[in-house]
């Protein structure tokens, strides 16, 4: 990696990100059923039927997993917290076991020096609350703000930041929409109140943040550029509606306080009654915006029903997932959303890897290094990014995947738990420090 932290802004902050479900090992410490473990027990959901039982065992190897953390040289670690950890029912008394875990979790990293940033919600919705209809159902913003004050209130005076909400397209569309991950439906009427419920949780999250007097508060987006498989006019517009769909419609909810037309189109019918009145809420003041940037995709129209789009064949390099290496398109995202949407907002590259079980990992060297030089040149057309966190610190359960896909920079054996850093750890630790 050709690179040294002077080569950007002063005060410019690298990490690294997990996530609760995919490295804790959910059968333990109290936790309660999540609607992950429903899906996953269900033939045919998840590769070889695999879920978060054992995962990383983080939650007994967290001196050994904070260190790894620490050595790397990294500024930020980015994790998220378990609702069914700390309320198993997602409603009522908390778990003793789960929030003393997140006590130790910030503790430890304050102890190493380095900044804790929250994620509330990773995608294990607690069953129970999965069982009353989940990111559908209109009370889930009242459930979701009793849950951030439980936990907010234990760890919120020593977290550096904090954000509600990962992904809300994969929280919503790709749940509710597509079916890949739980809750695995294919309900339009699901998907439009699922899209908006996760935008007014989020904002009755944040005030429930600042009432307590948390700061440095955010959103963290996922983000695929949109291309059109052609030049056709079909094409071009079928391109735009997944771009509305995917990228602007949270963006636009948060910053704008409105929905693109391309997604009113399918989904206007099937909101809830007065979805209007609640931009109010959805646009809560943040601090900060996260970008989670993977690759694009190529866009094809079909004659189908509303959304009236494919995905076209790839085209490669791809990493182990399938996904093309299209660096381009992070620089893209930071110069368009500070450009349409944030302002002088800070922007942080929250999520930012790749898939490869190669050994050594000079592939994921080279994914990471042509990514931040596009995050270079969006800071020097005038975007204001101001971190850039690597996923994922170490191999871990990649949901519908299973344990197939290693984004680590960290190898774990999922036999024996053994971590072992990989040539892409060193890479960044050499220049990190």
């Amino acid at each position: 990696m050709d690179f040294k932290r002077s080569d950007f802004p002063e005060g410019f902050r690298f990490g690294v990100a997990t996530s609760a479900y995919q490295i804790e090992g959910h059968a333990q410490g109290g936790a309660g059923l999540t609607h992950w473990d429903s899906f996953a027990a269900t033939p045919g959901n998840v590769v070889r039927f695999e879920d978060g039982a054992r995962a990383c065992d983080h939650l007994n190897r967290l001196d050994e997993d904070l260190d790894l953390i620490r050595d790397l040289g990294a500024d930020v670690y980015r994790f998220s917290t378990s609702w069914a950890r700390v309320m198993p029912e997602g409603r009522g008394a908390a778990n003793k076991d789960g929030l003393d875990f997140y006590d130790r979790l910030v503790d430890g990293l304050l102890e190493r020096g380095i900044a804790p940033a929250v994620t509330l919600y990773h995608w294990e919705l607690p069953q129970a609350l999965a069982d009353r209809g989940g990111w559908r159902n209109a009370d889930m913003p009242d459930w979701f703000a009793d849950y951030t004050e439980t936990i907010m209130s234990r760890i919120g005076d020593r977290t550096w930041s904090a954000a509600p909400i990962n992904e809300p397209w994969c929280v919503s569309w790709l749940s509710h929409f597509e079916g890949h991950h739980a809750p695995g439906l294919r309900d339009i009427r699901a998907t439009a109140r699922a899209m908006h419920h996760v935008l007014v949780s989020h904002g009755r999250s944040i005030q429930v943040m600042k009432g307590l007097g948390v700061k440095n508060l955010g959103a963290v987006c996922n983000f695929e550029w949109a291309m059109p498989n052609t030049d056709s006019d079909a094409d071009i517009a079928a391109a735009a509606r997944y771009d509305a769909i995917y990228n602007r419609f949270f963006l636009g909810g948060l910053f704008k306080g409105d929905y693109p037309a391309e997604v009113m189109e399918g989904l206007e019918p099937h909101l809830p009654d007065g979805w209007q009145d609640d931009f109010a809420t959805i646009r809560s003041p943040l601090d900060w915006v996260g970008v989670n940037y993977y690759t694009n995709k190529r866009i094809s129209a079909t004659d189908d029903p509303w959304p009236a789009y494919a995905y076209a064949p790839t085209q490669g390099p791809l990493t182990d997932m399938g996904w093309e290496v299209y660096p381009q398109g992070l620089q893209d995202f930071l110069t368009r959303t500070a450009r349409e949407y944030t302002g002088d907002l800070p922007i942080y590259v929250t999520e930012n890897g790749m898939a490869s079980a190669t050994t050594p990992d000079p592939d994921r060297i080279a994914y990471l290094t042509d990514h931040l030089h596009s995050v270079q040149a969006a800071i020097a057309d005038g975007a204001p990014v101001a971190g850039y966190y690597v996923w994922s610190l170490m191999d871990n359960y990649e949901w519908a995947l299973g344990y197939e896909k290693r984004f680590g920079l960290v190898h774990v054996d999922f036999e024996t738990l053994a971590r072992t850093p990989k040539a892409s750890y060193h890479a960044l630790a050499n220049w990190w420090r």
